[in-house]
């Protein structure tokens, strides 16, 4: 882009809509701040947050600018149907957290990750898994996040992309850094406030500042059928079928959902997830429709890069207070995520590295884990920002993180239910959902002839796992395995010699079958149970010093212990 060209605002315009953003938020963080912090509350708030802060956190943290810009993405790529696939299946897999997470608290009411459950349940190896494919995913999305902040500043302003970069970053560790999840969840609630508001008036105004609905009728001409089409099967198998899968395995195995589970108080679990969901559904769908307006506009996005829609629609038919406006809204939205995504290292880093695997549970001091989640969050900064040079698209990013998480939804959620599963049936499913998700997903080895048959059967029974699991959190094990296999027995026709041919899906098929299958061949014969109240007592609040070491976590492999609960 050539700088002034396109820029709206000066510079000292921008800096001061930095500094007043970043500025009030820190203000916020600081009446938080506590003169002896705790280690306990620095993670997870105590277990106590109310309603209304934590589904206004739930809302934001998944509301992040990189998913309102991916949404425009899918509407300029697919048409009308792109926004719908991205925000409606996104928001079902808010709503479908809910009655697992009801489970994972019962089970584990004081804990501060999921890898940390893990420990408790099987040992050393299924935590560090889980721990170390969320440092991946929130490193992913911190850096996608910076991305779309420095493309925003640099579209509006004569700042570069990089300068931006470095700005978002700073402004966000700056208030996160002070109080660490307790921050985020309190300047979520102002920042998803903002949001909703600008949404209501910005993606309208636009709209008719492009002339709508004439637009829609001089431009159908530029559609391909496809894109024409709302029923489109392309933007199905190419968008909304991955992020189905994608999603689900976004809340399951994402450490920033889970820290939200283990924060709010228990009984408000289900109003909490039901209010993100409408929330996250509403405003992305609706920003969403901005791409959908640049294709029948037949907009070029400036460098020809996508991510670029959002950004040079509002610059482009804006005027100056609703341009400040946009701002603001995009600024709160990807800093609403990437605050989440510092509290989540953080928390991981202080639990399940220091906290279980350097000190031990009985041992770990407080200050110091404080110390380690301030470094995290200043180490993880710089790594993010390092990575957002390479400008990688934001979908793609999504998607594949979902994908990669798939592999670890059955294992996780069937630890919480079944009481045979053990960590060396997680372990080994997890790494054999992997070997065969990378090669499919990345097109490493042929999918003609026999692999591709292979493929295909692995992406009939991932259908079957997904739509079973997704049945089983609110209806039970019987409707799940009858939804699962009579979804196997309907696609088979449809999608045996086909499937194979959309990578991207296949990838996140496999994944669930493979990761599903290995998991429950290697658990179904085992004779010793675990009891599951044995997780209460190994995790829990670490700021209340020594604890009696009666029960010890168990290292893979797992010592016999009682029965508990039924297979999912």
């Amino acid at each position: 882009m050539e700088g002034l060209e396109t820029a709206r605002f000066s510079a000292l315009v921008v800096v001061g809509l930095l500094v007043l953003f970043y500025g009030g938020t820190f203000l916020i963080s600081a009446r938080i701040g506590k003169k002896e912090e705790n280690a306990d509350g620095y993670m997870t708030a105590g277990n106590n947050i109310g309603f209304g802060i934590s589904a206004a956190s739930m809302t934001a943290t998944w509301i992040w600018a990189s998913s309102m810009y991916a949404s425009a993405t899918s509407g300029y790529t697919y048409g009308i149907s792109g926004p719908i696939h991205y925000g409606l299946w996104g928001a079902l897999m808010i709503l479908f957290i809910y009655p697992f997470g009801k489970r994972i608290r019962e089970v584990a009411p004081k804990a501060h990750t999921l890898a940390e459950v893990m420990y408790a349940r099987h040992g050393r190896s299924s935590q560090l898994m889980l721990a170390g494919s969320n440092i991946v995913g929130s490193l992913i999305s911190l850096m996608s996040n910076f991305i779309a902040g420095g493309v925003l500043i640099s579209m509006l302003s004569p700042f570069t992309f990089t300068q931006g970069v470095f700005a978002v970053a700073a402004g966000v560790l700056h208030y996160t850094l002070w109080s660490g999840f307790r921050a985020s969840v309190l300047t979520d609630f102002v920042q998803v406030v903002a949001m909703l508001g600008a949404v209501a008036v910005i993606v309208p105004f636009i709209f008719f500042a492009a002339d709508f609905p004439a637009a829609f009728e001089t431009g159908a001409g530029r559609l391909t059928p496809e894109q024409g089409d709302f029923f489109s099967s392309t933007a199905f198998m190419e968008q909304g079928a991955p992020y189905i899968a994608a999603v689900l395995a976004y809340a399951i195995g994402n450490q920033t959902v889970a820290q939200r589970l283990f924060a709010v108080k228990q009984d408000l679990i289900k109003p909490t997830f039901v209010t993100a969901t409408v929330g996250y559904g509403a405003m992305v769908i609706g920003v969403g429709m901005l791409g959908v307006l640049a294709l029948y506009l037949g907009y070029e996005p400036t460098g020809g890069d996508v991510n670029n829609i959002v950004p040079g629609l509002a610059a482009e038919y804006l005027p100056p207070v609703l341009l400040a406006l946009f701002f603001i809204m995009i600024v709160g939205a990807l800093s609403s995520t990437a605050d989440s995504d510092l509290a989540a290292l953080s928390s991981i880093m202080m639990a399940d590295v220091y906290g279980q695997n350097v000190a031990g549970k009985e041992k770990a001091n407080p200050r110091t884990m404080l110390l380690v989640g301030r470094i995290t969050m200043v180490v993880a900064t710089a790594a993010a920002v390092a990575f957002a040079s390479l400008r990688l698209n934001i979908l793609d990013l999504l998607v594949f993180v979902g994908a990669l998480w798939g592999a670890l939804v059955f294992p996780v959620l069937s630890s919480f239910y079944w009481d045979k599963v053990s960590g060396r049936a997680f372990t080994t499913s997890v790494l054999a959902a992997l070997a065969v998700f990378l090669p499919v997903r990345f097109s490493w080895i042929p999918v003609d002839g026999v692999f591709g048959i292979v493929v295909d059967v692995l992406s009939v029974l991932g259908i079957g796992v997904v739509l079973g699991l997704m049945v089983f959190g609110f209806f039970g094990a019987r409707a799940a395995k009858a939804v699962g296999v009579a979804a196997v027995v309907v696609s088979a026709p449809f999608s045996l010699g086909s499937l194979h041919e959309y990578a991207t899906l296949c990838g996140s098929l496999v994944a669930y079958s493979v990761s599903t299958v290995v998991c429950w061949a290697l658990s179904v014969r085992r004779s010793e149970g675990f009891d599951f109240s044995l997780v209460a007592r190994r995790t829990g609040d670490f700021d209340q010093g020594p604890r009696a070491a009666e029960s010890p976590a168990p290292d893979t492999p797992e010592a016999p212990e009682p029965a508990g609960t039924t297979t999912p």
